[in-house]
């Protein structure tokens, strides 16, 4: 390890994180002149906030909405992000907290949060100052990839230790992933409850919700969406529409994305058991109708 990563992991946390926003923001201030010609649009420049429920498609949304960078004076990297959930304690952030993080952002920033639909924070995210986007997945897969990601690339995970050494199969893991852990000292809810935490964001025209599955299926349609998306509030885009899909298609890459893992939709069939899929439709109930993922209860 260099002399430079050694300091940076001594650092405290929010010292670490105020000094990358620092470099970022001079980073970006650098990089403006070269979109010099390009007119702000009416209300100003907003700010590209990728809202995503975990192991859903995160990066990938990140990886697309840092493709505007090549064309317009949007960010080209995202310093700090924003999860509802710290990763090392299992501790639920607050309203307030969100909402401070929400204020920190400015114009032309390209945003990643997992974002609880919380009220106060909709209302925020549903003004002109953000052009938001939810992407989410099919619960089952994942349930699947949240195994994956606890027990084997994320060891300082506050679960993995009871995902790695109190649990002892995939069967037993996935069955604590769909049912959650309601008895743990951090909040972890079965499945459906986790999502009912995002719901809201599927109910507000100003956010883009989008399934990870048609990136994969039908992406070309599915990053058209995006694009028109933001051209809905910065119609002066210094592009041809089919040149700026070509831009954003070729930003995705998947070897940087863990929820790549496999590249392919449905892989909840491969581990789920008639009894997972009992414990499933018990907690979820509707979800995957609602969602589209299923027409009935009977799958």
């Amino acid at each position: 390890m260099s002399i430079i990563k050694k300091l940076k992991a001594r650092m405290p946390s929010k010292l670490r994180d105020q000094l990358r926003v620092y470099a970022y923001r001079a980073e970006t201030a650098a990089r403006r002149p070269r979109f010099s010609e390009i007119d702000a649009p009416e209300n100003g420049w907003p700010i590209l906030l990728g809202i995503s429920f975990p192991k859903s498609g995160t990066h990938l949304l990140n990886q697309i909405l840092l493709g505007f960078s090549e064309f317009t004076p949007f960010a080209h990297h995202i310093p700090v992000s924003f999860a509802a959930y710290d990763g090392d304690t299992g501790r639920k952030r607050s309203v307030d907290e969100a909402l401070a993080y929400l204020k920190s952002l400015r114009p032309l920033d390209v945003s990643a949060a997992h974002l609880l639909a919380w009220p106060p924070v909709v209302e925020r995210v549903s003004t002109p100052d953000f052009i938001p986007f939810f992407i989410y997945r099919d619960p089952r897969d994942v349930v699947v990839s949240h195994v994956f990601y606890i027990a084997e690339m994320l060891p300082d995970h506050h679960h993995h230790r009871y995902y790695a050494e109190e649990l002892h199969s995939f069967d037993e893991r996935l069955t604590v992933s769909i049912l959650g852990l309601p008895d743990a000292g951090v909040e972890f809810p079965n499945i459906a409850e986790r999502f009912s935490f995002y719901t809201d964001w599927l109910d507000r025209p100003e956010v883009l919700a989008l399934h990870f599955e048609d990136f994969i299926n039908d992406r070309r349609a599915t990053l058209a969406k995006v694009y028109d998306h933001v051209s809905m509030r910065v119609p002066n885009l210094p592009i041809e529409r089919e040149d700026a899909l070509d831009i954003l298609e070729a930003s995705i890459n998947p070897k940087k994305s863990p929820t790549f893992r496999s590249g392919k939709t449905g892989e909840w069939k491969k581990y789920f058991t008639d009894e997972h899929k009992r414990i499933f439709k018990d907690v979820a109930g509707d979800l995957l109708v609602r969602l589209g993922y299923e027409k009935d209860g009977d799958w």
